[in-house]
């Protein structure tokens, strides 16, 4: 069986590997690593290409001409498959400070078939603009567009390429100079003639926008049965109604479903049974599913596991699982051992789309509350086709004679059906559909354009699962509450036309006078910015657009942040992004502010700011921030559109006043942190390693330096501190201080050299060492389990090698850094590998011996290491008096330079000696070592991120932008959306109300606040919350009690303003654009039940 499953895999492999295709003469060739390649089995083939011409081109080439030059080679009937050759491939190269954050998305692997792949969009309308940036960005090899029309006013509603200076030229010529700015390493052609059958063997994906179903149905029974197989993807966006059809052809091979690393389990034991129990440590809980693919290396005694076999699991649960095998006859287990999923490829058959479109299969659905949409829109669809070919346009908005029109040809393509025939059809939807047929919207385009643009991504790479194989979309609780006039869809010869034949005029309005908010700059910011300019958003004469970040925009932006171009590193991102934004449409009012909203800035971001704001979207990166804006919002009662994304996946959450929950009102559970003692002595996989590593880097080269200037500057403060504090952490401050400019001062480059070699030492062969000289492999805990079992790993120490390239590596890489905090030249002889083996050489390292007393932390609860309970403070006085001799031997005005570790920066060691410190480690506990590029992830803390969730996700948003700014839409109208384009998974559904409290005859939820003007006295707070029936026993300001029922001076404050009490008991300051301040009030009821109020808001201007 297994046989089988391979043969299926290699022979697949020639119908969806990317090919170079090319003008005449080039051989078409798959490169497959040789070492890989072992009998029966093929492992993933490096993706290359032969070529007999010569070198190929770079740059912005326009290719016109070459569509088609090399039919003859791939039209004939008895064309051959593309060769396999086998041998070392030579993959182009990934700029990692690019695409890192992609990288970490997608992997080497998928990059480099990305950079192989050459791509045809058909339709540069809004949506094929979109797919068309997502797709350069991420870097594909070639993009040719396609399009015989000209741009028309109506475009600019939906395509942010386009100005009004491009009406009247070509669409796919008037796009691509701005497309080519987006990454210059993607070679962009254009085509505006009729386009064959045959061009499309020039291309690995083929995707169209715009296109009869007859031609549709044409060109992909042309792709699907070429050989190999082109990818074909047809999407259209019609008002807000959208579609999307994939056809991979007859096989298609897909190697990773879902992106997610492979689930493991560190094993506690393992039954001899039929079937074999395996339980695992309680350390995380285990993921697999029954039915997975598991494999076991590491086990002791029940060794025959360890032969690289996978085997079936069944009943799984949290921490253990049944293995399909009988283990009776195998040796009993002892102790160690790893279980780690087996990721299988799966082989998809797709059917050509004549044949899916009388028989669909299942759709993908996007929300249950329309489960039975989705039918409904395959006809659709289908009778707006039949539409166009017969009246040869779109049809009307408002026309009802055009939706009947479109109606009737609906029931009889449903009168025609033998199978999935539909029994009812709902007239008001197709109503709407026939409405907006002709425009395409901005937001449903990027929603689209994320979607398409990863489908091309997967059939390029064989990376995640296709979507397979319609796709139904609307949105149509996006429409205004209201019906709409037929008169206030027609066109007024502006830019938004589109949106206004949808939305109607008077939205419009709303819209060019809405005042928002836009908080963050980076990548959702950028996509917004867009969104937002082509909506007409803020663009009115009452309208204003504030978009706030205070960063500088850096290379690995430049993948996603598509505002951005390499000419603007360095510069403010709001400030860039709020011009770019203006030339996509000079009428947007806009300001861009470099300040981080938060408590320290509410004097730019004032009262009056906040009450005059018609809308707030997030598009930012972290928690805090979130939490921070969501106060705010709940404050000032404005609605909040968030949204986030994780590579593939993407979220967003709608914060409406009165009608949802907060953001705030619901988090996610912190992310686990491993226990110090597991970092610092017992480590069990690369995550702890790259944490110690991080954290001796910061501790060594940033924190000590800085430690150091700190008592430079100013030493008689510094030791006076110290004194003052006398605790373990001053004392261990102090230590490194001495350390650092006595035993460990670095003079002269060998002395750095000589500092790495022993650091060496120390780290990966003394501490090892010391710890299995106090804790012996054979040692016991005091129940008298092994002290040495899972999860810990018993550690080996390293023996120092000039012949090891990475040990090398690491002293090279380490003395460079502690040379650059002492100030000390680096010699170009660091990077000969020679000469630095005899720098090392010279190196006198002094042998160890254990200590029998050594601290060593075992307790998991620990969370700071404690040093020994001595005296600290006679400890520290002495201290002092070393440190102070120590200086009297530096040199007038010795500074150290504390290095801040930047991820970003391949060329400044950073990550060179934190990959070294982590997998060295590794290599003490046996733990698989990793490369620099998955070391910058984890210990950079790399969020993944590509440019089509973010997509995707701001379309969602601007979807219910309408609904905000209109204003009359009910809880049920709005959306939640959790996405997954990996899978591909959509999930929406109306947001959670907010908890309602209720008491006598009132009611109140998270969104109110109680307002008390005229600059009352306490009295009359007291007064008013009576005259409500609460009797209220504590009020604050801030952590200050400005009453409480029990202390009776209290009483004495009972006429006093307010205000006065919170500027003398509170410390208020209270600057003059601050009109208010806010008091927190515990109440009870006569019957002495606690009532949890809204805050007071108390106005004393």
């Amino acid at each position: 069986m297994e046989m089988e499953t391979e043969l299926v895999l290699s022979s697949s492999l020639n119908y969806m590997l990317p090919r170079k295709r090319a003008v005449g003469g080039e051989a078409v060739v798959v490169e497959v690593d040789e070492d890989n390649c072992k009998a029966g089995s093929l492992k993933k083939p490096r993706i290359s290409t032969a070529t007999t011409g010569p070198a190929k081109a770079t740059g912005n080439v326009n290719t016109n001409s070459s569509i088609g030059d090399n039919n003859s080679n791939h039209s004939r009937g008895d064309a051959k498959p593309p060769i396999m050759a086998l041998g070392e491939g030579n993959p182009p190269d990934i700029d990692e400070d690019l695409h890192s954050r992609q990288l970490a998305v997608y992997g080497r692997e998928t990059m480099r078939r990305l950079f192989a792949s050459n791509v045809l969009i058909s339709g540069m309308q809004g949506l094929g603009a979109e797919i068309a940036k997502n797709l350069i960005l991420a870097g594909v090899k070639s993009v040719t567009l396609h399009d015989e029309g000209s741009v028309e006013l109506w475009d600019l509603s939906s395509n942010f390429i386009f100005t009004e200076d491009d009406v009247g030229k070509n669409r796919a010529l008037a796009s691509v100079q701005k497309l080519q700015e987006l990454n210059n390493s993607v070679v962009i052609s254009t085509s505006a003639t009729e386009l064959t059958k045959e061009q499309l063997s020039d291309f690995q994906a083929v995707v169209f926008t715009n296109i009869s179903l007859e031609k549709a149905i044409e060109f992909d029974d042309y792709c699907h049965n070429h050989q190999p197989p082109i990818s074909f993807i047809k999407s259209e966006v019609r008002g807000l109604f959208g579609s999307v059809f994939c056809d991979f052809g007859p096989e298609f091979t897909v190697f990773d479903v879902d992106g997610e690393d492979p689930h493991t389990g560190i094993i506690a034991s393992i039954s001899n049974d039929n079937p074999a129990l395996v339980a695992c440590v309680d350390d995380e809980r285990l993921e697999f599913q029954d039915g997975d693919l598991v494999v076991f290396s590491e086990v002791q005694g029940m060794t025959k596991l360890n032969d690289g076999k996978p085997r079936k699991v069944k009943n799984a649960r949290p921490y253990s699982f049944s293995l399909h095998e009988d283990t009776t006859n195998f040796g009993a287990y002892e102790k160690g051992g790893i279980v780690t999923q087996v990721k299988k490829p799966k082989v998809l058959k797709f059917k050509p789309l004549k044949e899916a479109l009388k028989d669909p299969g299942d759709f993908l659905l996007s929300d249950f509350s329309k489960f039975d949409r989705s039918p409904l829109l395959h006809l659709a669809f289908q009778a707006l086709d039949k539409f166009i070919m017969e009246l040869e346009r779109f049809p009307v908005a408002g026309s009802e004679e055009d939706a009947r029109k479109l109606i009737s040809f609906a029931w009889n393509i449903n009168d025609s059906l033998t199978v999935g025939k539909l029994e009812e059809i709902d007239q008001k939807l197709l109503h709407h559909f026939a409405f907006g047929a002709k425009a395409v919207l901005n937001p449903m385009a990027a929603m689209f354009g994320g979607v398409v643009g990863q489908e091309v991504v997967k059939a390029c790479s064989g990376k995640f699962h296709p979507l397979f194989q319609f796709f139904y979309f609307d949105s149509v609780e996006s429409l205004p509450t209201e019906p709409l006039d037929p008169s206030d869809l027609k066109p007024i010869n502006s830019r938004y036309d589109a949106q206004i034949s949808v939305f109607g005029a008077k939205l419009q309005k709303k819209l060019e006078d809405a005042k928002v908010f836009i908080v963050g700059s980076g990548a959702l910011g950028c996509e917004f910015l867009k969104n937002v300019a082509l909506m007409g958003v803020s663009c009115g004469n009452q309208g204003k657009l504030t978009i706030t970040d205070d960063d500088v925009i850096e290379k690995s932006n430049l993948s996603r942040q598509f505002l951005f171009r390499d000419w603007n590193i360095g510069q403010a991102k709001s400030l860039v992004a709020a011009s770019a934004a203006a030339s996509i449409n000079p009428h947007l009012h806009i300001e861009a502010l470099q300040n981080r909203a938060s408590p320290e800035t509410e004097n730019v971001f004032d009262d009056t700011f906040w009450e005059n704001l018609s809308v707030v979207i997030n598009a930012l990166d972290n928690v805090n921030a979130r939490l921070y804006i969501d106060q705010r919002c709940l404050y000032f009662q404005k609605p909040l559109l968030e949204s986030g994304t994780l590579g593939a996946k993407c979220n967003t959450q709608m914060v409406i006043p009165h009608l949802t929950e907060n953001y705030g009102a619901s988090r996610d559970p912190p992310e686990k942190q491993a226990p110090m003692c597991t970092v610092h002595s017992f480590p069990h996989n690369i995550d702890h390693c790259l944490t110690w590593a991080r954290s001796e880097f910061e501790g060594l080269l940033e924190k000590t330096p800085a430690e150091v200037n700190a008592y430079l500057v100013n030493p008689s403060e510094y030791t006076s501190a110290m004194k003052n504090a006398g605790d373990a952490q001053a004392r261990d401050n102090l230590e490194r201080v001495i350390e650092c400019l006595d035993k460990e001062r670095c003079e002269t480059f060998q002395d750095c050299v000589t500092w790495a070699r022993l650091k060496f030492e120390d780290y990966f062969a003394n501490r090892v060492k010391q710890l299995t000289f106090t804790f012996p492999e054979d040692a016991a805990t005091s129940n008298g389990a092994p002290f040495w079992s899972a999860p810990k790993r018993f550690p080996r120490p390293l023996q120092f090698s000039i012949d090891d390239p990475s040990h090398l590596h690491y002293v090279m890489a380490a003395s460079i850094l502690r040379a650059e905090t002492f100030g000390i030249p680096i010699p170009d002889w660091v990077k000969s590998p020679m000469k630095l083996a005899d720098a090392v050489s010279k190196v006198k390292v002094p042998d160890f011996l254990p200590m029998k007393d050594a601290k060593i932390v075992t307790d998991e609860k620990a969370t700071s290491l404690s040093t020994a309970s001595v005296d600290d403070a006679a400890v520290i006085n002495e201290l002092i008096t070393k440190l102070e001799k120590c200086q009297k031997k530096l040199p007038p005005g010795f500074r150290m330079n504390p290095i801040q570790f930047e991820k970003d920066d391949d060329t400044n060691y950073h990550m060179d000696v934190i990959s070294s410190l982590a997998n060295m480690r590794a290599r003490n506990y046996s733990i698989p070592e990793v490369d620099k590029l998955k070391a910058k992830f984890i210990a950079g803390r790399i969020i993944p991120a590509i440019a089509t969730s973010t997509a995707m996700a701001t379309g969602l948003v601007c979807l219910e932008l309408y609904k905000v700014l209109h204003g009359g839409h009910k809880v049920e109208d709005y959306k939640n959306t959790f996405a997954n384009l990996a899978l591909p998974l959509f999930s929406m559904a109306e947001p959670v109300p907010p908890k309602v409290i209720k008491h006598q005859d009132m009611s109140w939820t998270v969104w109110d606040r109680w307002i008390l003007g005229d600059n009352p006295t306490l009295r009359e707070l007291l007064q008013w919350l009576r005259d409500k029936g609460l009797n209220a026993y504590s009020i604050s300001y801030g952590s200050c009690l400005l009453y409480n029922s029990m202390f009776p001076r209290h009483k004495e404050r009972m006429d006093r303003k307010l205000v006065d009490l919170a500027k003398e008991i509170g410390k208020a300051e209270l600057p003059p654009y601050r009109r208010h301040f806010d008091v927190v009030v515990a109440c009870e009821d006569d019957e002495d039940n606690d009532i949890d109020i809204p805050q007071i808001s108390i106005y004393f201007r």
